[in-house]
């Protein structure tokens, strides 16, 4: 099968667990090309209030993302799953260029074609200006990291 992404839908609670962990674990890996990867060639976002379609713009997109937010790391929790979609919520810090922390809590909806590449993603994000001091994601997810996002 060209350009397929195990698991496929329809998601049953195991394929989606393992669909949000192979997303965070390779957002976590900060390279645009490997992420767009997971996507259709044509695939449609909406991130807050810029919307991307296709490979080219998401590149474009996350190596701007990276650039401003500098030591990202991320964590995604499954939140709901039925047929080709599956819902997320997250949280990531990152530092700016000024050394100024911030968390950012959103929700993601994700739609998948038969071959487990997304095909649309959308997502709603808000920032929460913290101090370094309240940090507490330093790198990929340890093993016994509770797999659910805390709220605060």
């Amino acid at each position: 099968m060209p350009e397929s992404r195990p698991p496929f839908p329809p998601f049953d609670e195991e394929s989606a667990l393992q669909k949000v962990r192979a997303a965070e674990d390779a957002w976590n890996t900060r390279d645009p090309h490997r992420v767009a990867l997971a996507y259709t060639p044509d695939s449609v976002w909406r991130n807050r209030d810029t919307f991307v379609t296709g490979r080219d713009e998401i590149v474009d997109f996350l190596t701007a993302k990276w650039e401003r937010e500098l030591d990202y790391v991320l964590r995604k929790s499954l939140w709901g799953f039925r047929g080709h979609r599956i819902a997320v919520r997250f949280q990531y810090e990152s530092h700016d260029h000024d050394g100024l922390w911030w968390r950012s809590y959103g929700n993601e909806l994700w739609e998948f074609i038969e071959t487990g590449l997304m095909s649309r993603r959308e997502a709603s994000i808000n920032d929460l200006r913290i101090s370094q001091s309240e940090r507490r994601l330093f790198g990929p997810r340890t093993d016994d990291e509770d797999d659910d996002v805390p709220l605060r």
